[in-house]
């Protein structure tokens, strides 16, 4: 444990506490957010480490009393078996997180081999994501989506935002292990002889950055104007409303129709856009970065798998950690913590590695 490093964090929080104090501050709400988003981040570590010095004080005076009182050799003891947890849950406080760890996100669903089948497993999917966000309390919003005939996905944007982040975690800290390729086996509704038929679709996933360095020139985007469009491309208004930003030197294309002006849905594109322009360059910026990235969607190929979700056996496999479940049912329903918990720990197991070689 850095000690360094420690008291750095600890006199922050202490500064970012007297911050917030301070009326003058939240007359500027972005900044009061911001202060307020770090000052989460860093409670966990300050409560920890205030926890631990307390034990360890409270071991000390226990065992300097306790030849002579029974009692209080006891309770060293039990003091004494607090110590080490807490140093770990400290040390595991202090690894390097990523800086994206309290952002929401912008999640892409594509549908890929295995034609109406791939894309009612991509709708699958896309209300996995919404039921998971509504039972975290959290907002989720379809932007733009090309349905399939039999009412699934082609594909889908859906934002997913946090009303409240307390702590270090937000959306991304959770979400970001989504990316890669889900593969579904199963009987679709197209086959008659009843034969279980395996395909696949992409999950593409990237944090949402408030603080986007990437500037845009306005001569770099073709933006056209349509009409939004319901199931079976239906127009479901009567004006030129929806709008698709072409990033021309990338060839990055983000759609948004739900919005209900087309000033809203420019906007709304222009956010995503810059999000994914953030995302690109921090990949190309960074080579752990990269390979993260690489991880996720390559080709949508059913050998290019992170999970599969097996129908007949109800059955969920995570390729990555090795995690298996027979509740398919309730985690396509949004119950995907365990599995979620399961990447989370492999992660933070690699990181310990990481600090302790």
């Amino acid at each position: 444990m850095d000690s360094g490093a420690l008291d750095a964090l600890l006199s922050e929080y202490k500064e970012l506490e007297q911050a917030l104090a301070d009326p003058g501050v939240h007359a500027d709400q972005e900044r009061a957010r911001k202060l307020g988003r770090r000052y989460a981040q860093l409670t966990p570590i300050a409560r920890t480490a205030t926890e631990l010095d307390q034990v360890r004080d409270d071991l000390a005076a226990a065992r300097e009393l306790g030849g002579e009182d029974a009692a209080f050799a006891a309770e060293a003891d039990e003091l004494a078996a607090r110590v080490q947890p807490l140093e770990e849950r400290l040390t595991e406080l202090l690894l390097p997180r990523d800086p994206h760890d309290a952002s929401d996100v912008v999640l892409e669903v594509k549908s890929g081999e295995g034609g109406e089948e791939s894309a009612l497993f991509a709708g699958d999917l896309v209300r996995m994501y919404l039921r998971y966000a509504e039972r975290h309390g959290w907002h989720a919003e379809i932007l733009d989506a090309t349905d399939s005939d039999l009412g699934g996905f082609k594909e889908a944007t859906v934002a997913i935002k946090a009303k409240h982040v307390e702590g270090p975690e937000g959306v991304w800290a959770r979400l970001k292990y989504e990316g890669g390729v889900h593969r579904v086996q199963r009987v679709p509704v197209t086959e008659s002889q009843g034969r279980i038929h395996t395909s696949a679709a992409g999950v593409l996933v990237y944090p949402e950055v408030e603080d986007v360095e990437i500037e845009i020139d306005e001569k770099d985007l073709r933006i056209d104007v349509f009409r939004s469009s319901g199931k079976g491309g239906q127009s479901v208004n009567t004006t030129d409303s929806a709008v698709r930003i072409t990033h021309l030197p990338t060839g990055i294309v983000v759609s948004c129709q739900n919005e209900r002006s087309q000033l809203q849905n420019k906007t709304r594109a222009m956010q995503v856009l810059q999000a994914r322009l953030q995302a690109a360059a921090e990949e190309k910026a960074s080579q752990e970065a990269s390979q993260a990235r690489a991880s996720q969607v390559r080709t949508v190929d059913r050998s290019e798998r992170v999970r599969t979700y097996n129908f007949p056996e109800n059955r969920i496999s995570d390729h990555r950690v090795n995690f298996k479940a027979y509740n398919l049912d309730q985690v396509l329903d949004g119950d995907l913590d365990a599995v979620l918990d399961a990447l989370a720990a492999a992660d933070r197991a690699e990181r310990l590695a990481g600090t302790s070689a």
